[in-house]
């Protein structure tokens, strides 16, 4: 592993491994500033949410798409036929060919159906979709997505905007090394420190929404997620030194005078 190398998805490129998204801002402008204090690269917009052209002025009015890239998403669908509709509908607006797919399977949980997701990114992907699919922390499963074409899989770190962090990052590491796609994990982060402690595991990229929006600052916790996504990914380059029961004296004994 590289801590400065870039994350390739679809065959494109990206500087950072912070993705955000666009939802639950108080306004549009504290948006603009949250994205660009985060030096994401990539921002997702969930399709079924989006504003209809000619009601004024539209969420992508106030994101520069030269700056970054659109990864719409199926928020809100709960069954393959409406989550290959929505990316569909994103392509033919001209969003995109990438697709952060959703297809949930319980509106308390928001957990999505594993079962559904599956036959979505097979379909989608045979119709030449980027498929990034949202799915839990089930190694099978995303073995399975990789299988069907998946061009990264999207585990869970906890329940969508919880805040609770990752929550089973033994999981996270099984599915690194089952599949050999990108490793992204989405959903359930709070503050910096799971942000770090998920780059740490190793995974390639984190995304995120609420723990930006909600915060009591959002643009200094954007900025926060910046340094805590970088900071991870450079920890697990360097390598963490091996968890011991007992202590271990940090100036070495040989050589100390009287020993």
């Amino acid at each position: 592993m590289k801590s400065h190398d870039p994350l390739v998805l679809g065959g494109k490129e990206f500087q950072s491994r912070l993705i955000v998204g666009t939802g639950k801002y108080p306004t549009m402008e504290l948006m603009q500033q949250c994205h660009e204090a985060s030096g994401a690269d990539m921002v997702t917009v969930a399709v079924r949410r989006m504003e209809l052209p000619g009601t004024g002025k539209t969420l992508l009015d106030y994101i520069d798409r030269d700056r970054f890239t659109i990864l719409p998403n199926t928020a809100g669908c709960y069954d393959a036929d409406a989550a290959v509709l929505t990316a569909k509908l994103a392509r033919e607006a001209g969003l995109s060919d990438f697709i952060k797919l959703e297809v949930i399977g319980d509106e308390k949980t928001l957990y999505p159906d594993t079962e559904e997701l599956l036959k979505a990114t097979k379909v989608l992907v045979k119709e030449g979709f980027v498929v990034m699919p949202y799915t839990s922390d089930d190694p099978i499963v995303a073995k399975k997505l990789e299988d069907a074409g998946a061009a990264a899989v999207m585990p869970l770190g906890a329940p969508i905007g919880s805040g609770l962090g990752i929550c089973n990052p033994y999981s996270i590491r099984i599915i690194m090394e089952t599949v050999n796609v990108p490793v992204i994990v989405d959903a359930g982060v709070g503050t910096a420190s799971d942000a770090a402690l998920a780059m740490e595991l190793g995974v390639e990229a984190v995304l995120m929404n609420t723990a930006i929006a909600g915060a009591k600052d959002p643009l200094s916790m954007a900025h926060a997620m910046r340094m805590a996504v970088a900071a991870g990914r450079l920890a697990a380059s360097a390598g963490r030194i091996p968890r011991k029961l007992y202590a271990t004296a940090s100036s070495p004994l040989e050589g100390i005078i009287g020993t």
